[in-house]
């Protein structure tokens, strides 16, 4: 996504500390914002820190809540209204980067009297948003009002659907949307070791009430997942949060990953069990791979050039 944080981002103003060496320049830092319990002008002011602090590379991953426990510890209750609070809790934050001083909002949930943020975000008319919607009210909101819609998928087939999906839902509101999603990884030497270290953790020594109890409540609330995750696939709950599994030998993942890019999505988030120890071993076998493969910049030489 350089290029597209390249396109956003205004002229960088001077700053009282070093310039961010290579490979942390590339580095994009994304928030998870719960929309009904932080007021956009909060949310203003923070984001447009981070935008300054990484040079133009802040992300904002806007959710609506599923959990009625979490919002209860807030004394607050889920509703229908969700994805209309979001769509007028954006608008109030581009308000606010847009305005040469401060602003009236008056809004169905949000009245603001002479609010200002300063400074502003540096990436117009905000910083890069996703929204990991299922629904199709939420389908709807990341069409119209995302760059990035994030989600999950059982089969990579599967997942061709979700994106032919938002890409229909866009073209009538005359937009494009990318689709990221998200992975868990086992990659060791061999495919025989990755897979008996995935089932010994998500099979063999899972925490299977804490699984139960977990996708009971996702299938319930969340409407995150199809309905055939739930049904087929419980070790990829406990192994990565209902997740596809990319689990194997690097020849084997790097495959997958390209698999996956060709079906269309953009960007794939990765988690692993232990990232001080695997994240290593997968940057050095995975991604020369890859690079290989066309689909990733030789980060080094483009940096010594």
């Amino acid at each position: 996504m350089d290029d597209f944080y390249a396109a956003r981002s205004g002229p960088i103003p001077p700053l009282p500390w070093p310039t961010i060496p290579p490979p942390f320049s590339r580095i994009a830092l994304f928030s998870t914002v719960h929309v009904p319990l932080v007021h956009p002008l909060f949310a203003a002011k923070a984001l447009a820190t981070i935008d300054h602090v990484s040079h133009g590379r802040a992300g904002l991953n806007i959710v609506c809540g599923w959990n009625p426990s979490e919002f209860g510890m807030f004394g607050m209750t889920l509703d229908d209204e969700g994805y209309a609070r979001a769509a007028e809790w954006l608008d109030v934050i581009e308000k606010l980067y847009a305005a040469d001083g401060p602003i009236d909002f008056e809004g169905r949930f949000y009245k603001l009297k002479q609010a200002i943020t300063r400074p502003v975000a540096l990436q117009r008319p905000r910083p890069v948003t996703m929204n990991a919607a299922f629904s199709p009210p939420g389908r709807d909101f990341a069409a119209n009002a995302c760059d990035q819609l994030f989600t999950t998928f059982t089969t990579i087939e599967e997942g061709k659907r979700h994106i032919a999906d938002i890409a229909t839902r866009a073209a009538a509101a005359g937009r494009e949307v990318g689709v990221s999603t998200v992975c868990h990884v086992v990659c060791r030497p061999t495919d025989a070791e990755a897979e008996a270290y995935y089932e010994d953790y998500a099979l063999t020594n899972a925490d299977h009430d804490g699984v139960e109890q977990h996708m009971s409540s996702k299938q319930k609330f969340s409407g995150s997942h199809d309905d055939e995750s739930y049904r087929l696939y419980r070790q990829r709950f406990a192994g990565g949060v209902g997740s596809f599994p990319l689990v194997g030998s690097p020849e084997t993942i790097a495959r997958q990953m390209a698999e996956i890019s060709q079906a269309g999505f953009s960007a794939i988030a990765l988690s692993f069990v232990n990232y001080r120890e695997e994240l290593p071993y997968f940057c050095e076998n995975v991604l020369p791979l890859l690079v290989e493969m066309g689909l990733r910049e030789d980060v080094m030489a483009v940096e010594a050039a």
